[in-house]
């Protein structure tokens, strides 16, 4: 039986993050690396409510049912659509492997992530009031650095920095879908697929908050801490990363008697 892969990225990224985990993996898996709402060639959210992180599931689940169920990947804000997905369609997803999900919901009730917390409420209120005044570069800018670090978005080319400057928009609704529609720690509970949770050694300490509470509401759940690595560390440290999830994978998906890959893409 074929075994199916679906990638989840990064906010402000597409489905071509991944091409490094689609070359690494592709001899075991069909690979599908989805793009989301706003982001590589999918349109960007049109709906008349706010955003919800279900709508971003709800985009993936089409695939997931022809493919017959699958092991689900996703980084950062593709790491809580995973989450989503596992929780709204758990005969379906067969694992999921989250780096550094952004399940910024579980902040919310847990008084002890109240700086964590006011941190990316900031980051978000800065983004939308640049956003507001017709300067997406400078919400772009904001974002980046947060992650990343001061000065990355300085040191990044000029087509690069146009690409996010234009999907910030886009961005910006993630955070309305992550507070308004948040997995709580006893929807992660429930989940009785195998889970690998994945962090950066070098990562922000929001990022380092949000996992430490997710591993606690799953105790089954296996969490890696992966070296040198921040937030970015699947496009960073691929070889690294891909290593790791493949190790996961060994354990949890027979072998494949076939070789075939879907474009980058749904």
């Amino acid at each position: 039986m074929d075994q199916h892969l679906i990638l989840l990225h990064s906010s402000a990224g597409s489905g071509r993050q991944w091409r490094a985990t689609v070359d690494a993996l592709q001899a075991r898996f069909t690979v599908h690396a989805v793009d989301l709402h706003g982001h590589g060639t999918q349109a960007a959210w049109s709906g008349a409510a706010p955003m919800r992180l279900a709508d971003e599931a709800a985009l993936v689940e089409p695939l997931l049912e022809r493919c017959g169920g699958a092991h689900v990947v996703g980084h950062s804000y593709g790491g809580a659509v995973a989450l989503k997905l596992a929780c709204r369609r758990p005969a379906l997803v067969h694992s999921v492997t989250a780096f550094e999900p952004v399940l910024f919901g579980l902040l919310l009730d847990d008084v002890g992530s109240r700086r964590e917390l006011l941190s990316v409420v900031a980051m978000a209120e800065a983004m939308r009031a640049w956003i507001a005044r017709g300067q997406p570069a400078a919400a772009a800018q904001r974002f980046i650095d947060f992650w990343s670090g001061d000065g990355t978005w300085a040191a990044l080319p000029a087509e690069r920095q146009a690409a996010f400057a234009a999907r910030v928009a886009a961005v910006r609704l993630h955070f309305d879908a992550l507070f308004s529609d948040p997995l709580s720690l006893d929807d992660l509970a429930r989940l009785a697929m195998p889970v690998l949770l994945l962090r950066g050694q070098a990562t922000v300490p929001v990022a380092r908050r949000v996992l430490q509470l997710a591993g606690a509401a799953l105790p089954s759940a296996r969490l890696d801490v992966l070296p040198d690595m921040g937030h970015m560390g699947p496009l960073t440290h691929p070889t690294a990363f891909n290593r790791r999830l493949g190790e996961f994978l060994n354990g949890v998906a027979p072998p494949r008697r076939r070789r075939e890959l879907s474009p980058l893409g749904v």
